[in-house]
């Protein structure tokens, strides 16, 4: 008798096999840290290779894309890092009370709405490395509307919940798009 295989194995795509190279073992900072870069690593090789199939939704009535979650993503890297532990007095770049899913609702497939989208979650996670990197502990806090006093610890944890979550939607969608499962 034939021992069934699985349907999707892991994928040995360009990238695949950096992500997880962070410590296991170690000091708790470095270990949060290459466990978000994983997280973020993920995301790129999801959407590796796409150009305006990113904005290709999910199902209707969702809103959901790859490029939605890239533009989420940056405004949720933003939102953590640039708002709550910096303190800066900057707008989410797509979400805003007037457009409350402008980050899913504004991801086209145009040209140039991919490429900023991109380049804004670049600028977000550039920001958000050299914050943490020149913080001089996890105990750093600031003040958030939605949970009050947050430390970068709690944010670190937050961050890498947040990814894996959409790295899940991720799957699926890049799935849908051409097939591409494991990565």
């Amino acid at each position: 008798m034939k021992i069934p295989e699985r349907r999707v194995q892991l994928a040995d795509g360009p990238g695949s096999g950096r992500r997880f190279t962070g410590p296991a073992t170690g000091g708790e900072r470095a270990t949060l840290v290459a466990a978000l870069d994983a997280q973020r690593a993920t995301l790129r090789l999801k959407c590796a290779g796409l150009g305006p199939e990113l904005a290709r939704r999910s199902v209707p009535p969702s809103s959901l894309s790859l490029l939605g979650l890239v533009r989420h993503l940056a405004d949720v890297e933003r939102r953590w890092f640039r708002v709550v532990l910096a303190g800066q007095d900057v707008e989410l770049r797509y979400s805003s009370p007037r457009m409350p899913e402008g980050d899913f609702d504004g991801a086209t497939s145009a040209p140039e709405v991919v490429e900023e989208s991109w380049a804004a979650w670049h600028d977000e996670v550039a920001f958000a490395e050299a914050w943490v990197s020149a913080a001089p502990h996890l105990d750093v806090e600031g003040e958030d509307a939605w949970r009050g006093v947050v430390s970068l610890r709690w944010v670190l944890l937050h961050m890498v919940e947040e990814y894996a979550r959409h790295n899940g939607h991720a799957d699926l969608l890049r799935e849908r798009i051409d097939g591409a499962v494991g990565v």
